[in-house]
């Protein structure tokens, strides 16, 4: 079985998001979005939110499954027995970071990625941006996949 994992910390999980994964889909029997844990950093939303959010826009698709992780993502991989490691890039400044991390999750345990650049009108779309419009009341619904459930704790 042919595994890839998307991992991120997905406050919120974007429109950016649900493209990467709905383009991986047919490269894989199985997608595990792992939703990153990092005690240092504050979030908008919990863990569990953000989980449960994600599980909401997948609850038809079987072979996508999420859960929260806070160890090393080659240890997450090894975990689910993942062969690639999935990220998208929007531009050079996450090109080079992802490289970075690429080359070091090699080094580690082999693991590869695979970078999918972000498509045309979805580059200026991130978490942080979205997290920053909602806080000044701007409504974000447009950057936030559609979920169905009018108890969504996406903003």
């Amino acid at each position: 079985m042919r595994t890839g994992i998307f991992v991120g910390s997905f406050d919120p999980f974007t429109t950016g998001h649900e493209s990467v994964v709905r383009r991986v889909l047919p490269l894989f029997d199985r997608v595990v979005i792992g939703v990153g844990v990092n005690g240092s950093k504050t979030t908008m939303l919990s863990d569990a939110e953000r989980v449960a959010a994600i599980r909401r826009i997948y609850r038809d698709e079987p072979r996508v499954s999420v859960e929260a992780y806070s160890c090393l993502t080659v240890d997450f991989a090894q975990r689910h027995a993942a062969q690639f490691v999935v990220k998208g890039v929007r531009n050079v400044r996450d090109f080079e970071y992802e490289r970075e991390q690429a080359d070091i999750n090699r080094q580690l345990t082999g693991l590869e990625t695979i970078l999918l650049y972000a498509e045309p009108g979805l580059d200026s779309v991130s978490s942080s941006v979205v997290r920053e419009l909602h806080r000044f009341g701007k409504d974000v619904a447009q950057f936030l996949p559609q979920e169905g459930g009018a108890d969504s704790p996406q903003p």
